[in-house]
């Protein structure tokens, strides 16, 4: 039997169970066998797969039904507009960290801003904020080899220059450096929270999702070690859980952050918290 795109986008249905986007999954598999954009796909969509790309489908279908990202089965996703290579190394960026990435772009920092991002993973975020800033210096580090190894891999094939990334446990191997600003999408999901083992979660290295006390202990970590890092004037932009704001904005001002506020994703949930630091000497 000859299976066309056509013949394939109507399986989206099977992924029902295991996704909340079964049509867009299809999608992506398919423009990733055929090396063709999702508009070829409603352009041709009789176009007949070779054996060869629909054993390769049908194997990657397979392993989407049993849970497995799609951007795991392709090597790729986009983050603001780049194409990022991913592993299961690391998380998985999502579109919820792009108001980051929106935020920072917003704040008042000088033409030459010095940047660090904390827990880098794929290096998204200091990869858009590297392109969208050129003047900007951005520092990028993450605890975990591979990551290093991918964020830096990503570096390269986007061809950033002012990009330097590192290994550090946050702030740890950074000496007295200080920065503008420090970014940071940490993990911040409590070890019981039952959307561990649920979707696309499943498949991603839990160092990056949970932390200890309920949720809040490397966020707590970051905002007491941020000051010394920063220079005066300079801020602090964390991404959290949408119930963890209000805990996140109190340490925060215990810390001594000044300008603390609360933004919202684009579901309308608190999901990142910033502060402003001024020296009081």
């Amino acid at each position: 039997m000859v299976e066309t795109i056509a013949s394939l986008l109507r399986r989206s249905a099977a992924l029902a169970s295991v996704s909340d986007t079964p049509r867009l999954d299809i999608e992506v598999l398919l423009g990733h066998v055929l090396q063709k954009s999702r508009t070829y796909l409603f352009t041709w969509p009789e176009h007949a797969l070779s054996e060869d790309e629909y054993r390769l489908f049908e194997a990657l279908f397979e392993r989407r039904l049993r849970g497995e990202p799609v951007a795991h089965l392709t090597g790729s996703r986009e983050f603001w507009s780049l194409s990022l290579s991913v592993s299961p190394a690391t998380l998985i960026p999502r579109p919820d960290t792009e108001l980051l990435v929106e935020t920072a772009l917003q704040l008042p920092l000088p033409e030459s801003a010095k940047v660090i991002d904390l827990g880098t993973g794929t290096g998204a975020i200091a990869l858009a904020l590297a392109c969208e800033q050129p003047a900007w210096q951005v520092v990028a580090v993450d605890a975990v080899d591979a990551a290093v190894i991918l964020a830096d891999t990503n570096r390269r094939q986007l061809g950033l220059l002012n990009v330097d990334i590192r290994q550090s446990d946050w702030f740890a191997a950074l000496g007295d450096l200080r920065f503008d600003l420090v970014i940071s999408n940490p993990p911040y999901i409590d070890s019981s929270d039952p959307h561990l083992q649920q979707g696309d979660v499943r498949f991603e290295p839990k160092s990056a999702l949970v932390a200890e006390g309920r949720g809040l202990a490397d966020l707590e970590t970051i905002i007491q070690q941020a000051p010394v890092h920063l220079n005066n004037g300079g801020w602090l932009l964390l991404e959290h859980g949408w119930q963890q704001a209000q805990a996140v904005r109190e340490l925060m001002q215990a810390a001594g952050f000044d300008r603390v506020e609360t933004r919202q994703d684009l579901g309308g949930r608190d999901r990142a918290t910033l502060g402003q630091w001024t020296d009081s000497a």
